[in-house]
């Protein structure tokens, strides 16, 4: 197993921290974008096993992780723009992107922002919504008010149990929920951002050149990846439906070839 480093890099809004592991090589760079409201700690076993060829970079998104939290809401544009200044600062020129759930809207803003930085595309999951499924989503990801019943976390937990993925133990139920808690109170803005960023993902993913693969485990966005297809120019969607959330660790192996695979 590749041995990963832990560092913090100056943005404009302050600092973020980051996990990197390999070394750099005759392969681009890969920035790892995580879903909201997690951190680069998703992806640890995932670069301890695809490192073994090239420079892997997790970065925390501002307000998540151990990345500072931002004074102000900042939307998936920002969030773009905060992480090319991480990538930039660590001398990065040009790099392949894998986003995860949010982390697939940031790739795709960041391909916006600097298309001539970025080379292939890899998304877990691509969400394209109408009108009235947005509001839904945005429905069950309200932030909950703290209480002395401990409301928020019970619920938290009872979605984790509700959405956990096959061979998804509890230990790791408990480290990807700790996770959910480092925000403190800005804990849902990673997901206010990417529903709030639907219409502007449809329209610039189909105007990407880009090369672009969609992985679509069987988690709750299932259904609503395929739509995607529609959209790109050049990739395509593949359905995973053995995985469910927390598939990176359960089938570390498995994510490295298929995210190896639509790499080369």
């Amino acid at each position: 197993m590749t041995k990963i480093r832990r560092a913090f890099v100056d943005a404009e809004y302050g600092q973020m921290h980051y996990r990197i592991a390999g070394e750099a090589s005759d392969k681009l760079p890969l920035i790892c974008l995580h879903q909201s409201p997690k951190s680069s700690r998703e992806f640890i076993r995932f670069l301890e096993t695809a490192a073994n060829d090239r420079l892997i970079i997790a970065i925390d998104s501002p307000g998540h992780g151990e990345s500072d939290v931002p004074k102000n809401k900042m939307g998936i544009e920002e969030f773009a723009r905060q992480i090319w200044c991480a990538v930039e600062a660590l001398d990065i020129q040009k790099a392949d992107l894998l986003g995860h759930h949010t982390g697939a809207k940031v790739a795709t803003e960041m391909a916006w922002q600097k298309p001539e930085k970025v080379n292939k595309i890899v998304m877990v999951s691509a969400l394209v919504l109408t009108l009235e499924e947005r509001e839904s989503f945005k429905s069950m990801f309200q932030p909950i008010p703290l209480d002395e019943t401990g409301k928020r976390f019970h619920d938290m937990w009872k979605k984790s149990i509700q959405h956990r993925g096959p061979g998804v133990t509890l230990e790791q139920l408990a480290a990807s929920m700790a996770e959910n808690l480092r925000a403190g109170e800005a804990y849902e803005w990673g997901h206010e951002a990417a529903f709030n960023y639907t219409d502007a993902f449809a329209e610039r993913i189909a105007q990407l050149s880009h090369h672009i693969t969609v992985l679509n485990p069987n988690d709750m966005l299932f259904d609503l990846t395929p739509r995607v297809g529609e959209l790109i120019k050049n990739g395509r969607v593949i359905d995973y439906p053995e995985w469910g959330f927390g598939f990176m660790d359960t089938d570390t192996e498995g994510a490295v070839e298929a995210v190896k695979d639509a790499l080369d």
